[in-house]
């Protein structure tokens, strides 16, 4: 095919008409319009064209090959957990309070997966943070509340409600959740303010990046291992009948 990188820089919009003008039977060019092409070069290049069709069209015709899952091994040391530490599957989620998603997946998936499998004892699920503090301006101070809340006894209550509300993130609607739950609202104002786990949470975020978790919420769900977790990313706030094949899988 000596003509076809000679014509592979051509636009593709302009390649394809000339192939479909060969294959409707029109007219061939004619040489004495083309100066320095015969009509069997002309012929050649149109065969080249036919073929580079046909390729084209048979890529499009397969379909998509679905993308290989992410792999993800954690050390949960110290991350907040809720169910049976013995659980033999381990579910992380990667969170933003600010996240209409995050939102989504609490109101609507979240109590049943508790009901059905945390509270069972079929899997552990722990917390980590992911605030995308570049489009909501209230996540990271919300990451860190709830870290506070959990100096006080309080973290999975305090993330229930606010997880609920993510409109409500201003610095006086965290103090009023805490009062709520009965924290020391002064201890809990002071921890924020001064930013006491502003790394901690920037240290979630960082794994989360590792494994190119970008969105939220994304989960890591695999096996439990002594320290944590070893397992692939699942994205998305998906219904409870999704997660349930995915620990399906992980229990044959």
């Amino acid at each position: 095919m000596k003509f076809l990188l000679r014509f592979a820089a051509l636009p593709l919009a302009l390649l394809l008409p000339l192939a479909a003008q060969d294959a409707n039977k029109t007219a061939k060019p004619d040489p004495s319009q083309e100066p320095g092409i015969t009509r069997q070069q002309a012929d050649q290049i149109l065969e080249e064209l036919r073929q580079i069709r046909q390729l084209l069209e048979r890529q499009q015709a397969k379909p998509a090959a679905p993308p290989e899952p992410i792999r993800a091994k954690m050390n949960l040391n110290g991350a907040e957990m809720l169910g049976s530490k013995d659980a033999p599957i381990t579910m992380v989620e990667f969170t933003d309070y600010q996240c209409p998603f995050c939102q989504r997946f609490h109101l609507s998936t979240f109590g049943d997966l508790k009901k059905n499998f945390i509270d069972t004892g079929k899997v552990r699920f722990y917390s980590r943070d992911l605030p995308l503090d570049s489009i909501h301006a209230n996540a990271m101070r919300a990451a860190m509340a709830a870290r506070c809340a959990a100096d006080q006894g309080q973290f999975w209550k305090f993330r229930e409600i606010v997880s609920a509300h993510p409109d409500k993130l201003e610095l006086a609607n965290l103090v009023d959740v805490a009062e709520s739950l009965h924290m020391n609202p002064d201890t809990f104002r002071a921890c924020i303010e001064t930013g006491k786990y502003k790394e901690a949470v920037q240290t979630s975020v960082l794994e989360a990046m590792k494994f190119g978790i970008a969105g939220t919420p994304s989960f890591v769900i695999g096996k439990s291992t002594p320290d944590g977790v070893d397992g692939e990313v699942v994205e998305g706030a998906l219904p409870l009948t999704e997660f349930a094949k995915v620990f399906g899988k992980l229990e044959k």
